[in-house]
């Protein structure tokens, strides 16, 4: 998959995995990180599917529809590459944080809905509920951020509560942070999100 790497300074700190939303790429997020971890390795991927020439992270049938059977691939396909990132850069496989905008937040919640152990903690901007009607791995010590807006016109303030129920319920420990904005991802709810993970 197409990334970029930047080691940080202190190997005790998580790895912050960067997952863009649609139309974005490898280097849309990097400037979070700096709000959010100045000293963490930063790992910034990009998504390998196009539509209509803006990359994603899967494919979906609609606004909001997902491609299941595509999610479950690509879901898989970012966890082994997570594998091969960690031996490749030498960074703990287990101290990932993953952040993650719109499409790319919905990646980093399936990973969570299909891997107990692939991230650490999440930070969620805007994310829908990946799956539905599925058993989810035990997430006890988990950490999950989720930014929502209360006028988002692509994931409605019900989807942002039940991932959060969802979550929850598999044993994490869940945020979830309320902006007056709409789909936008604004520097307030990334400022909580640094508070919350510091």
């Amino acid at each position: 998959m197409k990334h970029v790497f930047q080691k940080g300074n202190d190997p005790s700190r998580p790895t912050l995995l960067l997952l863009h939303g649609t139309g974005g790429n490898e280097h849309d997020l990097l400037p979070l990180a700096e709000v959010i971890d100045k000293a963490a390795n930063v790992l910034s991927v990009r998504g390998n599917i196009l539509e209509n020439g803006m990359p994603r992270f899967f494919k979906r049938l609609a606004e909001g529809v997902f491609d299941e059977e595509d999610l479950i691939f690509r879901t898989q396909e970012l966890n082994v590459f997570l594998d091969e990132a960690a031996e490749k850069y030498e960074f703990d496989r287990n101290n990932i944080t993953a952040v993650g905008y719109s499409n790319g937040a919905n990646i980093a919640a399936s990973l969570m809905f299909h891997y107990q152990d692939a991230l650490k903690t999440a930070i969620l901007h805007h994310p829908m509920v990946p799956r539905r009607g599925i058993d989810l791995p035990d997430l006890t010590g988990k950490r999950v951020f989720i930014a929502a807006g209360t006028n988002d016109p692509i994931c409605p303030a019900q989807e942002s509560e039940e991932l959060d129920t969802l979550l929850a319920g598999a044993g994490a420990e869940v945020e979830l942070h309320w902006e007056n904005r709409g789909h936008q991802l604004t520097m307030t709810e990334v400022q909580a999100a640094a508070a919350w993970y510091k």
